[in-house]
C-alpha cells in the first residue's frame, strides 16, 4: 500500500475521528468549522431536488500511519442547526413530524470500518445515529489535500498540517423513523478541512 493510499484512505475516513486508544505515532486533526458543511438534498415529488444543511459539526480524526485499523473517525452534527433558508420548513423539519430536535438533538457517526479504494478514495463505514435510530452507513470519501495549508503563507490561523476531504453517501429517512413518507433517498454531502489542532 502506498503512502498515498494510507492518506487517502485515512482522509477518506474523516468526517473526523475518535480518540480510541490510538497509538503514540498517530496524527490527530480537527474539523474546522468554517470550512466544514454537512449538506443533504432531496427530490421534490419529481419536480425539483432541494437542498439544505446542518451549519454547525464537529469531528475528531485521529490517524495512525502505521496501522490504518488503529484510526478512528467521529462526527457530531447540531441537528437544530438545520437551515433550508426557509424559516417554515425549517421549523418543520425540526418538528417532531422530522427531526424531533428537542428529543433528538444531536446525530452522530462513528466509523467501525475502512475500506480504501484507490489512491485517494476510501469506503468509511460506521454507525450512524439519527433520530435515536443506529445504522450502518458507508461514505465513500476522497482525499483533496494533505499537508501544509496553501493560504498559510499569508495567514497564521492556517498554519500546521491540514486535510481536506470530501464524502457523500444516500439514506432513506424513514430508516431512521424520520417522516410519515418517503421522499425517496436523502443524498448528503460532506466538505470539510481538518486542521492539527483544536481551537
Amino acid at each position: 500500500m502506498t503512502r498515498s493510499t494510507l492518506y487517502g484512505l485515512l482522509a477518506s475516513a474523516a468526517l473526523a475521528t475518535a480518540p480510541l486508544s490510538a497509538s503514540l505515532a498517530s496524527e490527530i486533526y480537527y474539523t474546522d468549522q468554517g470550512h466544514t458543511e454537512v449538506i443533504f438534498s432531496w427530490n421534490h415529488a419529481g419536480v425539483s431536488v432541494q437542498t439544505g444543511e446542518f451549519t454547525t459539526a464537529t469531528g475528531k480524526l485521529t490517524f495512525d500511519p502505521e496501522n490504518i485499523a488503529n484510526s478512528r473517525l467521529e462526527a457530531r452534527v447540531d441537528a437544530t442547526s438545520v437551515s433550508t433558508g426557509f424559516t417554515p420548513l425549517d421549523n418543520h423539519l425540526k418538528s417532531s413530524d422530522f427531526l424531533a430536535v428537542e428529543n433528538y438533538p444531536e446525530i452522530t457517526f462513528v466509523s467501525t470500518s475502512i475500506k480504501p479504494t484507490g489512491e485517494t478514495t476510501a469506503e468509511v463505514t460506521g454507525d450512524l445515529i439519527l433520530h435515536g435510530t443506529t445504522r450502518p452507513v458507508t461514505l465513500n470519501a476522497t482525499l483533496i489535500h494533505r499537508g501544509e495549508h496553501p493560504v498559510a503563507s499569508v495567514l497564521d490561523y492556517y498554519r500546521g498540517q491540514w486535510m481536506g476531504f470530501k464524502a457523500t453517501t444516500t439514506i432513506d429517512h424513514q430508516d431512521f423513523g424520520v417522516g410519515n413518507f418517503s421522499t425517496g433517498p436523502i443524498t448528503i454531502t460532506i466538505n470539510t478541512e481538518l486542521k492539527d489542532r483544536e481551537d
